[in-house]
């Protein structure tokens, strides 16, 4: 297990691109995948994450062909074949890894089909509670078992089954239950529906417009007639913006610092974020560039005296990645910040509640703790700890932002899990401590 060392900056000036989005890179491996011809992927997010979903897919039929890669993780461009909705039974159960978003979205897409399968995760993805998924999927007629030790958990087993569709309301949001209903839905005949209470990611119905799925949306309501096949095309994966609120954070709290961040996703579904910062006193500047179904531009930031805030309600679900390195930034603000209504954060690869909170009070800020959430009373000093990242990638590389601002060193344990998300984030943050620009054609370090 490897370990992060972090000291202070006194500085930041900087741009660069972050990887590609990991919540895109996921659905691009699947539309391709179920498309009618081939289709190149550019800018795929080479994490542990969406490469096993990348590889689900190849068991199931749909090869692929490597363009380009990234050395020591792998590609970054690839052609996808598609297999015209028409997916074979895999020789093995299928790892997911430590993806929550891939076992959601893979349950949806094979639960309509002819063969049966199994689905499993590392420890932390097997303590992850599966129900919300599962409860919409055998409405639709889907036969599924939980076999974890955990009642209601992974692995999956999915005896394939023929799909009825379904008017599903949501009782809590979530994109990733969404687009596992929206995925089953496409191998059922009629008609399905869903309902959520909020906004969410609306990244599946954005790629399914962009393989030419007629999907409609009405507010919070989508609706999509099922047996439609993807027409083939090619897709460039955005920055991800969720990879973006660690160095936006850096900048914001560092007074006089400026940070450019190119081609980044500016989904408005992912991009609250931005305008917590913004409440927080940090001046931004968004340039939307091009949009091939997902928005992309460049962020320009620069750091000012924050303030804290309050998190509203309808902001949490999509904020949800981005809350441990928010609350970072509310460390490092004058006031406090409200962050409630965030119970979910206790499901996610860790309960990133007890986490953020335990590391933030072992760098000396007085943070309270309640079931859904926490209050950050910031303005303090921050002093070098020893984080455990609880194999957590975010809140490895939350408290990796927190350790710029701390006195003396800042030690990550556990950094390895980094590459579940952003391959490549120690070079980055070794590039911003030395202040060098643009780190676009460089060698990854083995993190």
């Amino acid at each position: 297990m490897s370990i992060l060392s972090v000291k202070a900056i006194s500085s930041l000036h900087a741009e660069f691109s972050v990887p590609g989005d990991k919540s895109i890179s996921h659905r691009a491996a699947i539309f391709g995948g179920l498309s009618n011809g081939t289709c190149e992927i550019s800018n795929f997010l080479p994490s542990e994450d969406c490469l096993n979903t990348l590889k689900a897919m190849r068991s199931l039929g749909a090869k692929f062909d490597i363009l380009e890669e990234l050395e020591g993780y792998g590609p970054t461009r690839l052609r996808i074949h598609g297999q015209s909705m028409k997916l074979s039974a895999p020789e093995a159960p299928i790892d997911c890894g430590n993806s929550g978003t891939g076992m959601r979205l893979l349950a949806g897409l094979l639960a309509g089909q002819e063969f049966t399968t199994e689905l499993f995760g590392d420890a932390s993805l097997s303590s992850r509670p599966m129900g919300r998924i599962t409860k919409p999927l055998k409405e639709m007629g889907a036969n599924l078992e939980t076999l974890g030790e955990k009642a209601g958990c992974a692995p999956l087993k999915i005896h394939g089954s023929k799909l009825q569709p379904i008017n599903y309301e949501m009782p809590v949001a979530s994109a990733q239950v969404k687009s596992a209903v929206l995925l089953a839905g496409m191998f059922a005949e009629g008609i399905t529906t869903v309902t959520q209470p909020s906004t969410t990611r609306d990244h599946t119905e954005r790629m399914l417009s962009k393989f030419r799925v007629s999907i409609r949306t009405d507010g919070n309501k989508i609706t999509m007639a099922g047996c439609q096949t993807p027409e083939s095309c090619d897709f460039a994966v955005p920055g991800d913006i969720s990879s973006a609120a660690f160095w936006l954070v850096a900048a914001a709290a560092k007074n006089g610092s400026r940070l450019l961040l190119k081609d980044v996703g500016l989904n408005p579904t992912r991009t609250a974020i931005l305008k917590v910062l913004s409440r927080m006193g940090a001046h931004m500047t968004e340039t939307v560039h091009s949009s091939g179904g997902e928005p992309i531009g460049n962020i320009e930031i620069h750091g000012a005296p924050l303030k804290g805030t309050t998190l509203l309600p309808e902001e949490i679900p999509n904020l949800i990645d981005e809350i441990p390195v928010i609350a970072v930034a509310a460390a490092l603000a004058k006031g406090e910040t409200h962050i409630r209504n965030a119970r979910e954060l206790r499901v996610k690869e860790t309960d990133r509640i007890t986490t953020t909170v335990e590391n933030l009070r072992k760098m000396g800020v007085d943070v309270e703790e309640f079931e859904d959430g926490m209050i950050v009373h910031g303005c303090k000093k921050l002093k070098g700890a020893q984080i455990e990242s609880h194999g957590d990638h975010r809140i490895a590389m939350a408290f990796a932002i927190a350790g710029l601002f701390a006195s003396g060193e800042t030690v990550i344990h556990g950094a390895d899990c980094i590459n579940t998300s952003y391959p490549g984030f120690a070079e980055h943050l070794n590039a911003i401590r030395h202040e060098r620009s643009n780190p676009e054609h460089f060698t990854l370090p083995t993190i």
